[in-house]
């Protein structure tokens, strides 16, 4: 059985082992470019034990940010700054990801610490997108996308992509959860389109997989590919775990190497059941019935809890976000509770747990 801390193939991507830090957005860009304070979170992240670290949701378009302090690539400058994070990961044995993200409706809102409220334009917003004109909660309204804008927005995925590429990455992860812009498109709560991009199934899985079969090309078979779902919108009428299912046997056949399960996201009034482990289920259910790689997300913050959910083959990898934050080296700490031993820095040598 497998155990935490074994070593996993994901596509042609070695993983030196299966506790992965998840993206998790710092709110600490200027025009998109990462600063020093990225620099230093990411490097204790990368020397912390982890296998794989995945860089925060990062906007392919200026407006596709979800505020106006998120990092993007949308530039070649911006994507030869976040270079330095997989050159640093490559001298440790880490392989480094980024998650490339359009935030649709749901763009354009202040940092958390200042209130996370839409802004508006005179306040440094911008008009947001959707695949309908259809607000999110209390949020504007946002402008529906043309075809033609519906165009721009699979090439702005796809430039973000060969640039990801040549600033080193391991894996890309396309961010299709959490209510942001691909999300949207899935659910029939936010997409109620008449052309060929909304109505059915098949119409609304359409976009995305457009997007990761060009994705695909770009990025070699060197490189893995990732996405990151809402397997549920937790809500009646809206996206379900069973849509999930389908929809990952799709993107198996387009070349996704691993589904990334989390859920929620497309409406505030959702019921969600939170408690420790509460997406693992999800992460099963499509691990079994689509027959393709894992990664569980969401609560899950103790190294039992983590090796259980790898030794019973509920998911390949977990993700953790929170815990990270609380503790970049976390698994230098469930490795020692755990009584695995696994190498840590040269610099660490003496701080290590006996």
């Amino acid at each position: 059985m497998p155990n935490l801390f074994d070593p996993i193939q994901v596509g042609n991507v070695s993983i030196k082992n299966r506790v992965w830090v998840s993206p998790m957005c710092q709110y600490s860009a200027i025009d998109g470019l990462m600063q020093d304070w990225h620099a230093i979170h990411y490097g204790s992240l990368i020397t912390g034990g982890s296998g794989l670290v995945m860089v925060e949701a990062t906007g392919v378009t200026a407006a596709g940010r979800i505020s106006p302090n998120c990092l993007g690539i949308w530039s070649d400058a911006q994507a030869q700054v976040l270079s330095e994070l997989p050159n640093f990961a490559a001298k440790h044995g880490v392989k480094m990801g980024i998650q490339l993200a359009h935030a649709g409706r749901k763009a354009s809102c202040a940092s958390p610490w200042l209130g996370g409220k839409p802004l508006s334009p005179t306040d440094g917003g911008w008009e947001t997108v959707g695949p309908s004109q259809i607000a999110f909660g209390s949020y504007p309204a946002p402008k529906e996308l043309t075809r033609s804008e519906v165009d721009q927005i699979r090439h702005d995925f796809v430039a973000a992509a060969e640039r990801a590429l040549f600033a080193g990455f391991d894996i890309i992860e396309l961010h299709v959860a959490h209510g942001y812009l691909l999300h949207e498109f899935l659910s029939p709560i936010s997409n109620q389109r008449t052309d060929e991009y909304g109505g059915s199934f098949h119409n609304r899985i359409r976009l995305l997989l457009e997007i990761v079969r060009e994705v695909r090309v770009v990025i070699s078979p060197a490189r893995a590919l990732f996405v990151r779902l809402s397997c549920t919108d937790w809500v009646a009428g809206g996206w379900t775990i069973e849509d999930s299912v389908l929809l990952a046997k799709e993107l198996k056949r387009a070349g996704v190497d691993l589904i990334d399960c989390s859920s929620a996201g497309t409406t505030p009034d959702a019921q969600i059941p939170l408690g420790p482990g509460f997406q693992v289920p999800f992460a099963n259910q499509i691990r079994m019935q689509a027959q393709i790689l894992t990664s569980a997300v969401g609560m899950i913050d103790n190294a039992e809890q983590a090796q259980a959910i790898v030794e019973q083959g509920q998911a390949d990898a977990v993700m953790l976000g929170r815990a990270f934050l609380g503790n970049p080296r976390w698994p230098l700490q469930a490795a020692a509770d755990l009584g695995v031993e696994v190498p840590w820095p040269n610099q660490y040598q003496r701080g290590v747990l006996r």
